[in-house]
């Protein structure tokens, strides 16, 4: 064919690809650009250059030239799909005939057939790609079952006999319409999450600025507080200066009448008359005096220092008193719920502790109650607000606890352990190890966790070696964790309650249940606050 003659002309011989940027030697052989250079680079070093299509010699390295023209044609070319029937001249197609296997421009398009086998199709480079590679026959049907384009062959007599098939019309409209739907489906997607992107950005901006406005305030409660106990400070020290003021002032009174005293007696003595200078030289009532004095000065005291103690920790006191009621985060007074409490598992009467017992309880069967592992609810549960509560888990060596959805499963499998499901979320002791928890998913902490009760005990014995600190808090766990809620964030976090407090795993996640509070004991027991010191 005159079409697929001229792209072999269009060429070139080394890349075998259609002229880009040509040039030619001055023995008239076309390459392009970016090929004739990397093959001179090559020959740098050798005995010469030579033409890579008729090996004619140069000396030095040859001069390139561009061929305008073949650049043109080859553009041309490359742009769309030339006339067959036009030899002389570089018609673009409009239409191909796959009877045909030919590309016509319009005047050739206007002498071809209209016999119906004459199939007309959108202009393409290669025809054989629109028909059967077995039958040679045009592709018209579409088989749903293999998703292949076939011909008439192949749906009657060929390996696609009894198949669904389509026109390839139907299969394309209902492609589209697929991919429209996909689209439109994508489009919701993008606009829910740009909203709630927006939403987002809306509550960052919120809490930043509410954040902004507690530390402004923070600061100038802490500026107010400082001025008032140096102003104490400053105070006391002025009045106790004014105290020793008074003292020295009466001193060096009496310091003059001494003077003039020991130059009386100097007078006397140089009358050598020792019985008046005995009459004259008693000075009791200065050693009184000088008693006085010094009672005075002593009894003035020392600073209030505890009274300044008391104004400044009362002060920081209030401070984060209002701190904690200015973000909303309240202790939440947890009680368990005997109604979904295993029976394996024995609560206290003020129903704060569960502790594993060696005897059935005989509670009633109810569908709330988990009925083969030792895990118990709270009677309250929590669908908006910021909340925390505390555990007490020092007589336990293996327990979860945390917070999960009342859907939660109820009647065994490891889908009712909270943890092991997208239900919950738990921080785990087990085999003197922590790690949190949530759908089957676990995170080991990477260090084990000081008690509180050993930081206490360091700092009463003043062990504030760093070395021999962080010995001991490596051996001994934490005996309480506390656990935070924010409902509105999406937000569990557990913390060690250890000096100083450690923060150790948060959970975020769109809440679309409220929560309740949740304890698996696998040994001893464990106890609940809402929030106070719990010894």
């Amino acid at each position: 064919m005159a079409s697929a003659n001229l792209s072999e002309e269009l060429n070139c011989s080394l890349c075998l690809d259609i002229y880009t940027d040509p040039v030619n030697l001055k023995c008239g052989h076309n390459f392009c650009r970016v090929c004739i250079d990397r093959v001179l680079d090559s020959q740098e070093g050798s005995a010469g250059y030579s033409c890579p299509e008729c090996r004619e010699k140069y000396t030095v390295r040859p001069g390139l030239h561009r061929n305008i023209a073949l650049r043109s044609i080859a553009e041309r070319f490359k742009g769309g799909v030339c006339c067959t029937y036009c030899v002389d001249t570089y018609e673009p197609a409009v239409m191909s005939c796959l009877h045909c296997d030919a590309s016509m421009c319009d005047n050739h398009l206007r002498d071809h057939s209209k016999a119906p086998e004459h199939a007309l199709c959108t202009t393409t480079i290669s025809l054989e790609t629109r028909k059967c590679s077995i039958h040679k026959k045009i592709l018209e049907y579409y088989c749903t079952e293999d998703a292949a384009c076939v011909c008439v062959t192949c749906t009657l007599a060929g390996e696609h006999r009894g198949h669904q098939v389509e026109t390839l019309q139907e299969a394309s409209e209902k492609k589209t319409q697929k991919l429209m739907a996909e689209t439109e489906e994508a489009e919701k997607r993008v606009q829910s999450l740009e909203e709630l992107k927006r939403k987002t950005q809306i509550k960052a901006d919120g809490e930043a600025e509410r954040v902004t406005a507690l530390f402004r305030d923070l600061r100038r409660q802490l500026e107010e507080l400082e001025k008032r106990v140096l102003s104490d400070i400053s105070r006391q020290a002025e009045q106790m200066s004014q105290s020793y003021d008074d003292v020295i002032q009466q001193l060096e009174i009496k310091k003059k009448e001494l003077s003039r005293k020991i130059r009386h007696i100097e007078e006397l003595c140089n009358m050598n008359d020792q019985l008046i200078v005995l009459q004259e030289s008693d000075t009791g009532d200065l050693w009184d005096t000088e008693d006085r004095h010094d009672k005075q000065l002593h009894s003035g005291g020392d600073m209030d220092v505890a009274g300044i103690s008391h104004t400044l920790h009362t002060g920081l006191s209030d401070i984060m008193y209002g701190v904690t009621g200015g973000i909303s985060i309240k202790p939440a007074d947890i009680l368990l719920d005997l109604n979904t409490a295993n029976d394996w598992l024995h609560i206290s009467d003020d129903r704060k502790t569960a502790s594993l017992s060696h005897r059935r309880q005989n509670r009633p069967e109810t569908p709330e109650r988990f009925k083969w592992y030792s895990q118990v609810l709270s009677s309250r549960s929590f669908s908006s607000g910021q909340y925390y509560w505390e555990v007490n888990v020092r007589a336990s060596d293996e327990w979860r606890v945390g917070m999960c959805y009342p859907s939660i499963g109820r009647r065994g499998g490891g889908q009712s352990v909270i943890g092991d499901n997208n239900k919950s979320w738990c921080l785990e002791r087990w085999d003197n190890q922590y790690l949190v928890r949530h759908d089957s998913e676990e995170i080991k902490l990477p260090h084990k966790i000081p008690s509180d009760s050993l930081c206490r005990w360091c700092s009463q014995y003043s062990l504030r070696h760093p070395r021999i600190e962080s010995w001991l808090h490596d051996k001994i766990l934490s005996d309480r964790v506390r656990i935070y809620l924010d409902y509105e964030a999406g937000q569990i976090s557990f913390y060690a309650l250890c000096d100083p407090i450690r923060h150790l795993h948060t959970f975020t996640v769109a809440f679309t249940e409220p929560l309740y509070a949740a304890v698996w004991v696998g040994g001893g027991g464990v106890k609940l606050s809402g929030g106070n010191q719990d010894e």
